[in-house]
């Protein structure tokens, strides 16, 4: 977590309103339920040998961790200002790219690293990618140096 302190975290506001909801699900449910397993897991007797109440201790940390660690992030939002995607790709911006091996279009929206999921098409402006991406214009040829060799793309489209 040591390198979460001070380190921007960018997100769209739909991905504040997530990470704000997760905090409250893990302030308001996930930490009740965890007292109460601890709770049910002490009243069991000897603690010494008891699976139930490590178990439940164990969960406890990782609550505890997840919510320290989602309030450090929120301390450092900023966030990605949607509808300013002009000529230049930046975070926030959907990009449609053409894929010059595989012969296709991708389409990928340039988020924050807290919100990257590549399923739903949302790439972190810190990945090979999205970092290749980032300044750059209509038309330009991009090549992204990944593990398995270099990649090239055309970007064919930048919208809001």
């Amino acid at each position: 977590m040591a390198q979460m302190k001070d380190k921007k975290v960018y997100l769209t506001k739909e991905g504040l309103k997530d990470l704000e909801n997760e905090l409250d699900n893990l302030i308001l449910v996930e930490r009740k339920e965890v007292a109460e397993a601890i709770k049910e897991a002490r009243a069991l007797g000897d603690l010494s040998e008891n699976a139930e109440y490590d178990a439940a201790r164990e969960r406890q940390a990782e609550v505890e961790g997840r919510i320290q660690e989602v309030e450090e992030m929120l301390k450092n939002v900023e966030l990605i200002e949607e509808g300013v995607c002009s000529d230049k790709v930046t975070l926030g911006c959907k990009v449609v790219i053409y894929d010059e091996e595989l012969k296709e279009d991708q389409e990928y929206k340039i988020v924050g690293s807290t919100e990257a999921n590549p399923m739903e098409g949302k790439i972190s402006n810190e990945s090979p990618v999205g970092e290749a991406l980032i300044g750059r214009k209509e038309g330009d040829n991009v090549e992204v140096e990944v593990p398995a060799g270099i990649i090239k793309y055309k970007i064919k489209e930048i919208s809001n």
